[in-house]
């Protein structure tokens, strides 16, 4: 009783802290200081996606990445030094692309307004911008996000959920950054676009309980397609997560998922919740764009604000891999 009590105030200390710091971000913030800004990087994504569409999902999961571990400040984007690990170089982001591609937009911004603009708002706004050259959501992305100091690898495991957790897992994960079970159903809607490597979810393919089996959560006509493409060892292979679409941002990733067919144990989670299973089950038509295009929108604002530094917090750093 006393532990949940404790788990119960940190949450709410999160999230009152979150708040406190996202209350310094704003609509329009570099208005004065760099107008150009947002229209410089709307330029230069779309330079970069018609180029390379499929990296958009992993830019997307590159935010993600950086909001959750020490909030949405930029140090997914630090280079590893001779002392110290960087996040981008932890296992679960060894897969990340995109990094020269926030480079290239914040030279640009740079080149512009040297100084001015925080390469954590950078990566917020290629993300926006990016899904939307997909046809995706678009959101307001409210500005003012400055660069942290620190970026450590071993964090990334203590707070990123990983494919293999449960439903309770996922849902306190979370909560613990102040975000919901519609935002956990919501935000795997993201999986609609981008691939996986094949070792991420082998373990439901071969050999799930230790006896040669597969997951019984995953569609066994599924599982057979999938061992076609993956060997129980593979780990270079890449597999669309919404295959036949994943290159545009729609509804498919729960028609997949309604149907046992989400690659991840994390997706097949979301029909072991009542709430998360209904959403689901609702947005498995091409009816439902219109609601998760709009929940989609609500929820990365709502990502974007995590632990955010601003004010006098941090730096504004000149290159996105180095603390100045």
């Amino acid at each position: 009783m006393a532990f949940t009590k404790q788990v119960v105030v940190f949450l709410v200390f999160v999230g009152i802290f979150n708040i406190c710091n996202a209350q310094g971000l704003k609509l329009g913030f570099y208005k004065k200081t760099c107008p150009s800004a947002e229209a410089i990087v709307k330029k230069e994504t779309a330079n970069i996606i018609s180029l390379a569409p499929t990296l958009a999902a992993p830019i997307l999961r590159m935010h993600f990445h950086d909001c959750f571990v020490r909030g949405c400040d930029g140090s997914i984007l630090l280079n590893s030094t001779t002392n110290n690990q960087a996040e981008k170089d932890s296992f679960p982001n060894l897969s990340l692309r995109g990094f020269g591609s926030i480079d290239k937009v914040k030279s640009a911004v740079e080149k512009k307004c040297p100084g001015v603009v925080s390469c954590a708002d950078i990566l917020a706004l290629v993300s926006r911008d990016a899904v939307s050259l997909l046809h995706g959501a678009f959101w307001p992305v409210p500005l003012g996000r400055r660069d942290g100091r620190v970026s450590n690898s071993t964090e990334v495991l203590f707070n990123l959920p990983p494919p293999f957790f449960n439903i309770t897992q996922l849902k306190a994960n979370f909560a613990s950054k102040g975000l919901n079970a519609k935002d956990l159903v919501v935000l795997s809607g993201g999986h609609t676009i981008g691939t996986s490597h094949c070792s991420s979810f082998t373990n439901r393919l071969y050999n799930f309980t230790g006896r040669g089996d597969s997951d019984p959560s995953l569609d066994s006509n599924y599982v057979a397609r999938l061992k076609t493409r993956c060997s129980a060892t593979d780990t270079t292979t890449l597999v669309e997560m919404d295959p036949g679409s994943f290159k545009t941002f729609d509804t498919d990733y729960y028609s997949l998922v309604a149907k046992r067919r989400g690659l991840f144990t994390s997706d097949a989670a979301l029909l072991t919740d009542s709430e998360t299973r209904a959403y689901v089950t609702s947005h498995a038509t091409p009816r439902g764009s219109k609601t998760f295009f709009k929940d989609f929108a609500k929820s990365m604002v709502k990502m974007g604000k995590i632990g955010v530094l601003t004010g006098s917090r941090g730096e504004i750093r000149k290159t996105c891999g180095f603390v100045n």
